[in-house]
Order: C-alpha cells, then structure tokens, then sequence
C-alpha cells in the first residue's frame, strides 16, 4: 500500500519545512519516505532533500509567465491544469514506488485549495492508482495575534476540507514563536500566551470573534459588519469542522504527535501483511528450524 501526504496551507506557513521534517522523522524511524514537489515556482533551496517528483521537470512558473505573458496567480492555473493534462507523465513517476510514504509539497495559492478543482482531481486520480491519501492545512500561530485574520484562515481551511473530500488535519505551525516555558530568557516574536488562551485558538471558539479585547479592537469594531459577524459565528459553531493539532518544529515530541494523528488518519500499517524476519534462518533463529 502507498501512502500519500498534501501539504497544503498559505503561503508562508511552513509547508516546505514540514514536509523536511516529516520525511526526516520518518526516515530516522527507519520508514520509506519521499518528497514529492507540486509547486511550479519552488526555488531551488526550497528542499534539504532532493524532490523524488518534481513538476519543474514538467512545467515551471518563470517559463509560462516568459512564454504566456500571465502574472503568478494566473501563472499557477495554468501549470496546474496542464499537469492534470498531463497525468500520464505523474502515473509514470509515481510508478517506481511501492510500500512508501509520498509527502506531497503544495503550492501557497490558496485558490488552488478552495476554489478550482485541480487538486480534488489530483486526488481522484491518486486513489484511482491505488494510493491511500489525507491532507494536512497549515495555518502559522501569527494569525492569532488578530483574531479577525484567524477566523479568515479557519474558513479558508473549512472551504478547503470540504473541496477536497479526503481525510484532513489542520495544523497550527510556528508554535516556537508563540509560546514557551516561562523561565526562558528569549522572548517569542508574537509574544507568550497562556495554555487556556492557546486552546481557544487551537479548538476554534467562535466568541472570540465578538467579544471586544482591546482598545484598539473597539475602534476596529463596526456596526455594519455585526451581522455578518454573527452569520460567521453561527456557521463556526452549526459545522465545526476545524480544530489544530498545535506544531513546534523544535520539539521531537510534538511532530511525533502531528505524524501519529497522520498514521491514525490514513490508517498506516493496518493492510500490511507481517513481514518475516530477514535473518529468521540464520543467527539466534537457526535453532527453531
């Protein structure tokens, strides 16, 4: 059984460096694992390890935006749509893997996610190839610094589970900046936040929405969008979809919680068959014969 990972989110939070650290984690776990690059536009520092699938192999943004006059976003829809014209040449790719762990690398256009049908077709077709697929959203910690913006990036993550219609974890990444152990002499840049105030955050609570905090807050507050603020509320709390598994890179133990919630999702493991012991007729096992 193949396994596939989309790495999904917005630009900027972290998709890149998660996907490392993933198949780090699940290398050092002694676990077949390759990265497979689906961002037209990655640089090529992007990944610490070798892209095993790359789409610049196929199409690149710098060459549509030089030879079709299109800007980046407009760049992205194009090479996308031609993948998907292109299937054969991805099947032929993905061909060579058997009983491995693919972490599929996204790109950040978020329209990609929640409004065309590029990748539920994408992953209509991993399936139809027999590769058992999740997704994981990203969504960095600095969006709670406006709860505003946070509740934008849990509607776009909602839209986007329901778009794609596979198993789904949302992950709130860059933990490292937000909190830490009070005897730490370095200060996080979006400052430190109790484990209660987290929690409203990481299990989305819809009153933070309407509930004034500040000064500043107030002045922002505006009658005309009360309603509308309301009709989100209302939404939130009738489809509450979307909840965080809380990511720090800097802790072993926190991405091995984000990859066991991964394995349980996917159910990793469970149609393998036992494999015997390679040395089961040599060494300590030559007496049992």
């Amino acid at each position: 059984m193949r396994y596939a990972v989309l790495v999904t989110g917005p630009a900027g939070a972290g998709k890149s460096t998660f996907s490392t650290a993933f198949a780090t984690h699940l290398r050092v776990s002694r676990r077949t694992a390759h990265i497979v690059n689906l961002d037209p536009a990655a640089t090529g520092d992007a990944f610490e390890y070798q892209p095993a699938i790359d789409i610049r192999e196929l199409v690149t943004l710098d060459d549509v935006m030089g030879e079709m006059n299109m800007g980046p976003n407009g760049g992205l829809v194009y090479c996308f749509e031609y993948l998907l014209q292109n299937m054969d040449w991805l099947e032929e790719e993905l061909g060579g893997f058997d009983d491995d762990y693919l972490i599929i690398d996204c790109p950040g256009q978020i329209e990609l996610y929640t409004h065309h049908p590029f990748l539920p077709q994408l992953v209509r077709n991993l399936q139809r190839m027999g590769i058992r697929t999740c997704a994981v959203y990203l969504l960095e910690s600095q969006f709670m610094e406006d709860r505003y913006k946070f509740f934008s990036g849990v509607l776009t993550a909602m839209s986007a589970m329901v778009n794609l219609e596979v198993p789904w974890i949302n992950i709130m990444s860059k933990m490292d900046l937000v909190s830490g152990p009070s005897s730490d002499t370095f200060e996080p840049r979006n400052g430190k936040r109790g484990k209660r105030d987290i929690a409203r955050y990481l299990d989305p609570d819809p009153m933070l929405l309407v509930a004034a905090r500040d000064g500043r807050d107030q002045q922002r507050d505006n009658s005309r969008f009360h309603d509308l603020n309301r009709a989100i509320v209302q939404l939130i709390e009738d489809h509450p979809l979307v909840s965080f598994l809380p990511l720090d890179l800097t802790s072993t133990d926190s991405l091995e919680t984000v990859v066991s919630h991964i394995d349980f999702t996917m159910q990793y493991g469970e149609d393998e068959e036992p494999k015997e012991p390679h040395d089961l007729d040599e060494g300590d096992f030559a007496d049992m014969e």
